[in-house]
């Protein structure tokens, strides 16, 4: 990339959102109070929508219609927080026009889908990343510190749950997977914490929901470092559990062990509706603002924006192998076999 292009040091970055379901009204509830970021356009297919979120953070630029936003000079960057199966094609003609491109996880539902985004961005002039938030948690970064500090030698075995409520389910099992939907947050974490390349996997999924995808699953695989990984991703823990998400990670070496818990929100609520333990570090309210780990997320892809420095937090290819990981995953939940990559 031209190190001078761009939106400049001194002028904000302007971004486009495409896809205003839920999360992407969280993105848009969150870029439009960041220093140095103009939200700048708003995409959506369904008008009402579109109308009510517009109005709502004051954006002249409405499109329906993904390729004209694209189409818009004055932007900067996109942000894509649409369907995973449309992940594909949206970022790639995104990156063909010039555009900096945000892409929400996962990249895509296939590795070879995730093969077609890596060619478009290799060719890009814009920076293109993956939200992958979980590598901005700064319980998740001080044990990747430790990790590579050698405090607890080689990686020989990591466990994680990132379990969350059938309601929550619910919602979304029509459109993602479990182990697709949130377990890939976990391979993702254990590739980057032990370097290392899968070699097999084993897996088992369970539908006792009825949306389309499984609610739950276990995944099993090995390590070309011979550590092995387990995943564990259930949505379907009762409706009155307390936790936002339980989510926690053990990683044990030859020297020691690390035990990460995202589930302690440091927060309890007790009242007539129970115990509630809301989210207090992903993306919280507090002074009418949002904070948060997804807060610092967009603000470092921005930073890299403005100052032509290309994203190094997380590299497309790391992205792309969770991917790969969570896919035979799949594959091996649906024949019962061990699965080789």
């Amino acid at each position: 990339m031209d190190e001078n292009k761009g939106a400049g040091k001194s002028n904000p970055v302007r971004w486009g959102a495409i896809g205003l379901a839920w999360f992407g009204e969280v993105h848009v509830d969150t870029l439009a109070d960041i220093p140095g970021i103009e939200l700048a356009a708003l995409c959506e297919r369904r008008p009402d929508r579109l109308a009510e979120l517009a109005d709502k953070y004051g954006v002249e630029k409405r499109y329906t219609d993904y390729r004209d936003l694209l189409a818009d000079p004055q932007i900067d960057v996109v942000s894509i927080t649409t369907h995973i199966y449309d992940h594909r094609d949206i970022t790639i003609d995104a990156l063909k026009t010039g555009k900096h491109v945000f892409l929400e996880k996962p990249m895509a539902p296939t590795a070879a889908d995730c093969d077609r985004i890596l060619e478009a961005a290799a060719a890009a002039e814009g920076f293109f990343t993956v939200g992958h938030i979980c590598r901005f948690d700064p319980r998740v970064e001080m044990a990747k510190r430790a990790i590579d500090e050698g405090r607890i030698g080689r990686i020989i075995s990591m466990h994680a749950r990132r379990n969350l409520s059938k309601v929550i389910g619910q919602s979304v099992l029509d459109t993602i997977s479990a182990l697709m939907g949130d377990g890939i947050h976990d391979a993702d974490l254990m590739l980057w914490f032990s370097r290392a390349k899968p070699l097999s996997v084993y897996a088992q999924e369970v539908h006792p929901g009825n949306n389309k995808y499984p609610d739950a699953g276990w995944a099993m695989f090995r390590l070309d470092n011979d550590a092995i990984g387990v995943i564990e991703s259930v949505w379907h823990l009762p409706e009155t559990t307390p936790y936002a998400i339980d989510a926690r990670m053990e990683i044990l070496g030859t020297e020691g062990a690390l035990y990460i818990n995202c589930g302690q929100a440091g927060l309890e609520i007790h009242d007539a509706k129970g115990i509630q333990m809301p989210d207090t570090m992903y993306w919280p309210m507090v002074v009418g603002r949002r904070f948060g780990i997804l807060r610092s997320e967009l603000d470092y892809f921005a930073k890299c924006v403005r100052t032509g420095k290309r994203p190094e937090h997380i590299t497309p290819q790391e992205s792309r192998d969770a991917v790969a990981l969570i896919e035979a995953a799949t594959q091996s939940a649906k024949t019962g076999q061990v699965v080789s990559l």
